[in-house]
């Protein structure tokens, strides 16, 4: 289902049209990451109860946020001159604030997250499965970002992929089109075909992997079992074989995973991404693995850039990550 759409066409893919994603002087430079509210982007999360439904997260989501919300800031700022529409897309869109568990804290989801950025995107799509947690977003959303061009689309982001494609602005030399997709989810339930249908457009990935809770954690039925879950968040079967043909043990099983999933993005055509540029998040409680936060790019400024968000939301915000 789908609700506030004002445009619903297919883009251009990345073998048509469209500008370089870069220009020579290199706009993702650090004269964009000094010259942002930096403030803005990645301290002011916290906010206020409004009374609608905001799921409870852990604390360590807070980590992940302020990311979100320094990387969504330069994205929306650099790009906008560069580009003639800037899109964000958020698979796993939820209900736009969230509640950390056991206090009285509300935070900005990513979506409005999103929405708050000092250079709004031009199209915001947002997939969420369930009805309760969209109908609040829409709420949130003609509340804080009334002029925003948002559609909303119910259902879960798998099925609808074809509908979330269509909603993706027509892209041509001129008119180029460029999207940030985020992808969120609660455990490593990602579909590879999902992101592969997406990967025909202009479209930087901003990637969750859940390898540290759902993949450790359900080892001995992802390896040994029948379970396809892993299978659908690569897009391969061969991965067994790979892993056992490693043979190292349980705990070499996250840093392999997140190499096969590196491995996928590059037969779309994405960059590799090593460990050391998939940010860790870790519990606040007992210090263990959660999950990876990765980019997914075509170039490597982009992820030269991603380097700098990491050094630079560490030396100069105080995140303790």
């Amino acid at each position: 289902m789908v609700e506030q759409s004002r445009s619903g066409e297919d883009g251009a893919p990345p073998s048509q049209g469209g500008r370089f994603f870069f220009g020579a002087k290199n706009i993702f430079s650090r004269n964009v990451l000094y010259n942002i509210d930096v403030a803005s982007a990645s301290e002011d999360l916290r906010v206020e109860n409004d009374g609608l439904i905001s799921p409870d997260v852990g604390s360590w989501a807070e980590t992940k946020y302020r990311l979100l919300a320094l990387y969504d800031e330069l994205f929306s700022t650099g790009m906008k001159f560069k580009w003639d529409k800037r899109v964000y897309i958020d698979l796993y869109a939820a209900a736009g604030y969230s509640h950390v568990s056991g206090t009285n804290i509300y935070l900005k989801g990513s979506p409005v997250t999103a929405l708050t950025v000092t250079d709004a995107f031009d199209k915001y799509i947002f997939c969420e499965e369930s009805r309760e947690l969209l109908d609040a977003l829409k709420e949130r959303t003609k509340r804080i970002a009334p002029a925003a061009d948002v559609t909303l689309i119910q259902g879960n982001c798998d099925v609808e992929i074809d509908t979330i494609c269509a909603a993706i602005p027509k892209g041509s030399s001129g008119n180029t089109v460029l999207s940030l997709c985020l992808v969120d989810p609660f455990d490593f339930g990602i579909k590879f075909e999902t992101l592969r249908k997406l990967s025909r457009f202009y479209v930087d990935f901003l990637v969750l992997l859940a390898i540290g809770m759902d993949a450790n954690r359900n080892y001995d039925h992802y390896v040994d079992g029948n379970s396809p879950k892993i299978d659908d968040a690569l897009g391969n079967t061969e991965w067994r074989e790979r892993w056992k043909a490693v043979g190292v043990r349980r705990k070499g099983f996250r840093p392999f995973l997140a190499s096969e999933f590196s491995a996928s993005m590059e037969s779309l055509g994405y960059l590799p991404v090593p460990m050391d540029r998939m940010k860790l998040v870790r519990s606040d409680e007992r210090n263990l693995p959660l999950y990876h936060l990765a980019l997914f790019s075509r170039h490597q400024t982009a992820l030269k850039f991603w380097d700098e968000v990491l050094k630079y939301s560490t030396d100069q915000t105080g995140f303790d990550w």
